[in-house]
């Protein structure tokens, strides 16, 4: 008779109540041998009240699969429910081995060629159940008897790596590779993983707060209301005719969400001077304000030759020339754009409230 030995692995992110339907209906096969190796597994509580009879076999792996080989090669069918933990990585690689080398098993045994070995999930992880193994690396890091480094860093002592991070993922989508397989798609997931890092470090230094402690899950809790919040048109009754009206309806809700009187409200200007620039011409145009701009001089403009270039690389050409003016003048363009800026920002805070 063909002997089968059927391993039956749980996901650890899954609540363990919950099995396949293809691991139940070999679980409860009439006539099935099933066996797991602790009365400690966390399945076994919920079986007890079904009549299924869980017969446990302890020891070292190799011992383990002489046991199952040797039922399965009476003709029986002999189900393993593995442990959650991946504890029994070594008892799945002693049966791969014996069946692939066909030796004989304990005195007076043999490996039958005809033993089949399948492998039927008991479960399966839900999308996004990766971030719970990184929430526990995050613990293990920060408790007493992990990382002296992790374990001293603050809110403050971490920025500059949640900028670094994202700057590099920033530099990595630039470089253009990211949308074929290879190097650059490996680099970009690699990378996001960084940034994704440094949000589980924080909430994780936000949840030993001795007065206002929040985790992981109050962070992806309050994004999730702000996403469903501001999108009526995909949650609600709203509707948005393309993209354009999506922003704007963002802006809008925001706007109201916080309070806020002036269109400058929640324009970080700690922020480069460039995007800070761009943001505040950005949220005047939003509300109809009329803001002077200084316009290019007439030489610069008669300078740059657009008949070979696109929009974007002239612009480019232009910002690259008052960086290079700006060093022949011996001026921080940053800090020369970031004044110009703050000017700006005045320039909206005037008009609105004499509008």
């Amino acid at each position: 008779m063909t002997g089968r030995i059927v391993l039956i692995p749980f996901s650890p992110r899954v609540a363990p109540g919950l099995m396949s339907g293809a691991a139940w209906a070999a679980v409860t096969e009439p006539g099935a041998r099933v066996h797991a190796g602790a009365e400690e597994h966390p399945i076994l509580e919920y079986l007890d009240d079904l009549d299924v009879a869980i017969e446990l076999i302890e020891g070292e792996s190799a011992e383990v699969a002489e046991e199952l080989l040797a039922e399965a090669a009476a003709g029986a069918r002999v189900v393993w429910l593995a442990d959650p933990s991946g504890a029994d990585q070594r008892l799945v690689q002693a049966l791969g081995q014996r069946l692939a080398a066909g030796l004989p098993g304990a005195p007076g045994a043999a490996v039958s060629a005809d033993i089949e070995l399948e492998v039927l999930p008991g479960s399966y992880d839900l999308p996004g159940a990766k971030l719970l193994d990184l929430v526990a690396v995050m613990d293990r890091l920060r408790s007493p008897g992990g990382c002296p480094w992790d374990a001293k860093q603050t809110h403050q002592s971490l920025v500059k790596y949640l900028l670094e991070e994202a700057y590099e993922a920033a530099e990595t989508i630039e470089d253009g590779d990211c949308e074929v397989p290879g190097d650059g798609r490996d680099a970009l997931r690699e990378e996001l993983g960084d940034v994704l890092l440094q949000v589980a470090f924080h909430s994780r230094i936000a949840q030993e707060h001795a007065e206002d402690p929040f985790g992981i899950d109050d962070v992806a809790q309050g994004i999730v209301t702000k996403l469903i919040g501001r999108h009526p048109h995909v949650f609600g009754d709203g509707a948005a005719r393309d993209a354009a009206e999506v922003e704007a309806t963002w802006e809008q809700l925001k706007a109201a969400e916080k309070s806020r009187t002036s269109v400058v409200e929640g324009v970080v200007l700690a922020q480069p001077a460039l995007s800070l620039a761009d943001k505040l011409l950005k949220r005047a145009g939003g509300a109809g304000l009329e803001i002077t701009v200084p316009q290019l001089p007439a030489q610069l403009e008669q300078a740059s030759d657009i008949s070979a270039s696109t929009p974007k690389e002239q612009v480019g050409r232009l910002l690259l020339a008052v960086v290079g003016l700006a060093r022949e003048l011996g001026v921080d363009p940053e800090e020369a754009l970031r004044i110009q800026a703050r000017g700006l920002r005045d320039q909206i805070l005037h008009r609105e409230a004499s509008r």
